[in-house]
């Protein structure tokens, strides 16, 4: 198992690939796995590569940047867990499915703390040694109920926030305290059904496949780069309570998905779109 990743992206040009494996090679790292693609409408590139060996990370990086575009983007960083916060409101099957992935060591993160608008999920939670925090939204203006929210978590100081079914809108100033930190699972296969009750909207339209959608949140609605979504069939003699409770199955699936390929590092934002490396 490689104990570093590299990730690269910069305008595209002849020689790239050429010039990072000739930095690793010069301070003798092993290449264990590697990836390359260029977005073609705006001739960018982007590379992901796994490495073992003892690393000095300023000098290599600083080595990369001799040889790339002067507006490379460069990461280097050790495989290691990520520290999150969970937001969630009541819907208790994102959040439990979770906290028995982080129990049992699969989720290649540290549930850090869940914060709610709800106390609903606290005994859950709690059972779980994992702290909660309840931050009640009534009588409150959102931005007042939002700065309370945004400084709960900021004292745990996360990587990524997840939104496990937070069932609030977020503003723009929320958005902007955790840019590309933020990821939520829709319960709809965006871009269709955007916003409440999408399954009452997919009913309504007599839909033959429902999904779900995990993506970064940015300032419009259902509207942030998409990371992974799956999709089940369904017919005409289910209700839209019983497409709501199939598609569950599918959120937690879809959103575990994601979250694992954010955490291993094989996600790349780019304009309003991910890039990928599986």
């Amino acid at each position: 198992m490689a104990s570093h990743i590299l990730l690269i992206d910069c305008p595209d040009e002849r020689g790239l690939v050429y010039k990072i494996t000739g930095v690793l090679l010069k301070h003798n790292l092993n290449i264990v796995r590697n990836g390359e693609f260029v977005e073609r409408e705006f001739n960018h590139f982007f590379m992901r590569t796994e490495f073992s060996g003892d690393v000095e990370r300023e000098a290599v990086v600083q080595d990369l940047r001799e040889v790339l575009p002067a507006t490379a983007g460069i990461k280097l960083t050790a495989r290691e867990k990520k520290d999150i916060v969970l937001l969630v409101t009541k819907e208790h099957h994102c959040l439990s499915d979770l906290l028995i992935r982080h129990a049992f060591q699969e989720l290649n993160a540290r549930i850090l703390a869940v914060i709610s608008n709800h106390d609903v999920l606290a005994d859950l939670t709690q059972r779980f040694d994992i702290p909660f925090r309840y931050v009640s939204h009534e009588g409150k203006s959102r931005e007042a109920h939002e700065a309370e929210v945004i400084q709960a978590i900021q004292a745990y100081n996360p990587e990524f926030v997840v939104l496990a079914k937070y069932m609030r809108i977020l503003s723009p100033a929320f958005v902007a305290a955790f840019a590309n930190r933020l990821i939520n699972i829709h319960h709809s296969f965006l871009p269709a059904f955007i916003g409440a009750n999408p399954y009452a909207q997919a009913y309504e339209r007599g839909v033959k496949i429902i999904g779900a959608t995990a993506h970064f949140v940015n300032e419009q609605l259902d509207q942030g780069p998409i990371i992974a979504q799956n999709v089940i069939p369904v017919d005409h003699t289910q209700s839209a309570k019983e497409m709501a409770q199939a598609g569950r199955d599918v959120e937690k699936i879809v959103l575990a998905r994601s979250l694992k390929m954010v955490f291993d590092e094989q996600v790349f934002v780019y304009r309003n779109k991910t890039i990928l490396f599986n």
